[in-house]
């Protein structure tokens, strides 16, 4: 799960900033013609793929390294592999040729062994690596991570400088999506083994194989600027020569800097997003992620009842959330898995979305008659007269006004009184994971674009099933998904589709809505080619002369 930080903006930071834009207004005669100027959220945490758990240290990693596949648009492509490989041996077994001419930025070859070396690096416990877990199903992998066995025992193996050979213990479907991640990278032994635990924390411990290579930057530095890597092996399709990132926490200031020509593109939110939509230039990114709210079915056993469920999402109005309240892009969500992220295999027009939309808008849609009608059902099966809950969010302010609309929304349920809890990101987490809550709101990012990464959430032993809502049946499906039906396409979707229909029938969950990023971004940046992996492939990137 890719985390997206929430931080309030330092006065340090807006008196430098504002500084900056009180310099008068860049003309167009001034603005840098090989350069991109580009807003970002937060700092670089680190660039050791390994390790990076946030979006804008994947961003910053995926600029500037290569693993075997790269997204080009909504399709993968080959990167430092030749070619999208398929498995053998009954879906366990994938052997990828690399490219001959794929160089690191010192001259070094690419090589088999690179991508054996970081990937034992990654899973071995010493690393303590917060991704080892998505190599699981990678032959022994889960067993090295807890320690049972040697790190050389994962199923990676050099058949030679130039061919990769990977061996699953069981087929996963979404494999060759994995590969286009960047904890799945190549790394340079020879740069991680001389800094050590330095290494990925400033410029001068890396050795780049990707379009870009960064410089003079350390991991605290609130910009940074990445220059185009002459060695990589496809750089003669890499155009824009040099991409400028600055640290912007606030949305004001970030449009002042748009507005006076600093940056070529930031992100917007809240009332600032509000007020530009409709704009040149304005736009919006719809994210493979979305928010909603989990009832503890362990802590209050009346939540068990489908209907008092039901009764709930019923009653929320997410048009009126996303439009007045959130105002920054986000989208109404009829389901919990994302839209525009995964197809029909049989029929590539068809969203997932859109198989399971029947199910996801009777359940979801407003209707506050019928809401009112089910919750009293439920009272009476639960034998309760009067119910009181504490709705936990994230102390934000836009979190606080989106939790007081999810409260004056519910409390038109007869009975029902909801107090609020909002409390720190991390403490929100921790108490999520611990079962310290009664509903709360939470949110999932999808690491790869297959349905599976909201599904396998919500089965019975899943680690991040924190309302415990369990369904023998949805259980079922998901299982055959991974398993009977893995190297069958036509039969999984089925499985996923079938699976999805019964929680949105139950209301497991309750869908609140997906993520979208509002941007402002000059017409002289061109083919911003965002991927199902909510990242950028920065290589197709033009600038307008």
């Amino acid at each position: 799960m890719r985390l997206q930080k929430l931080i309030a903006v330092s006065s340090l930071t807006l008196v430098s900033i504002f500084t900056l834009v009180g310099c008068g207004s860049t003309s167009q005669s001034q603005t840098p013609t090989d350069t991109a100027r580009i807003m970002s959220k937060d700092v670089v945490s680190t660039a050791d793929s390994s390790m990076a758990t946030d979006i804008v240290s994947a961003q910053a990693i995926t600029n500037t390294m290569e693993g075997l596949y790269r997204y080009q648009g909504k399709k993968l492509e080959p990167a430092i592999a030749t070619k999208v490989v398929q498995p053998t041996n009954n879906g366990l077994t994938y052997t990828f040729p690399l490219r001959k001419n794929a160089k690191w930025s010192n001259g070094d070859p690419v090589t088999a062994q690179n991508f054996v070396f970081a990937w034992r690096r990654t899973v071995d416990p010493k690393t303590k690596s917060q991704y080892a877990y998505i190599y699981e199903g990678i032959a022994n992998a889960k067993a090295i991570t807890e320690g049972k066995k040697p790190v050389n025992s994962l199923g990676i193996k050099a058949l030679n400088n130039y061919k990769l050979q990977v061996t699953l213990e069981k087929p996963i479907p979404y494999f060759n999506e994995l590969m286009a991640a960047d904890f799945f990278f190549p790394q340079n032994p020879k740069a991680v083994q001389k800094w050590g635990k330095k290494y990925g924390t400033n410029s001068k411990t890396l050795i780049f194989n990707g379009p870009y290579k960064m410089v003079n930057w350390n991991s605290a530095d609130n910009s940074w600027t990445q220059v185009k890597n002459n060695r990589y092996w496809d750089a003669k399709d890499v155009k824009v020569p040099k991409l400028k990132y600055q640290v912007v926490k606030d949305a004001s200031t970030a449009l002042n800097l748009y507005q006076a020509n600093k940056l070529d593109r930031v992100e917007l939110s809240g009332d600032t997003s509000k007020q530009m939509k409709g704009s040149k230039g304005y736009g919006v990114l719809k994210q493979n992620s979305t928010v909603y709210l989990e009832l503890n079915q362990k802590k209050l056993a009346f939540f068990k009842n489908q209907k008092l469920r039901q009764a709930m999402s019923l009653a929320i109005n997410r048009q009126q959330l996303t439009k007045k309240v959130l105002g920054n892009g986000t989208s109404v969500a009829n389901s919990v898995t994302a839209s525009n992220m995964a197809f029909n295999p049989d029929n590539k027009q068809q969203d997932f979305t859109d198989a399971t939309k029947k199910t996801g808008l009777a359940n979801t849609k407003y209707d506050l008659a019928q809401a009112k009608e089910l919750w009293q059902q439920g009272l009476a099966e639960t034998g309760q007269k009067k119910i009181k809950i504490s709705l936990l969010g994230d102390d934000t302010d836009i979190a606080k006004q989106q939790s007081e609309f999810l409260q004056s929304q519910l409390e038109k349920l007869p009975g029902l009184k909801v107090e609020l809890n909002n409390v720190p990101y991390k403490s929100r987490l921790s108490r999520s994971v611990s079962g310290d809550f009664d509903v709360v709101v939470t949110m999932w990012n999808a690491d790869f674009p297959d349905p599976i990464n909201f599904l396998t959430l919500f089965t019975t032993t899943g680690s991040y099933n924190s309302g415990k809502w369990s369904n023998s049946q949805y259980d079922a499906l998901v299982n055959q998904s991974l398993s009977q039906d893995a190297n069958n396409s036509s039969a999984r979707w089925q499985d996923m589709v079938a699976a999805q229909d019964i929680l949105n029938e139950q209301q497991g969950v309750i869908p609140l809505y997906q993520n979208g990023q509002a941007f402002m971004t000059h017409s002289r940046l061109q083919n911003l080619d965002y991927g199902p992996d909510s990242l950028y492939n920065m290589v197709s990137l033009r600038i307008k002369k």
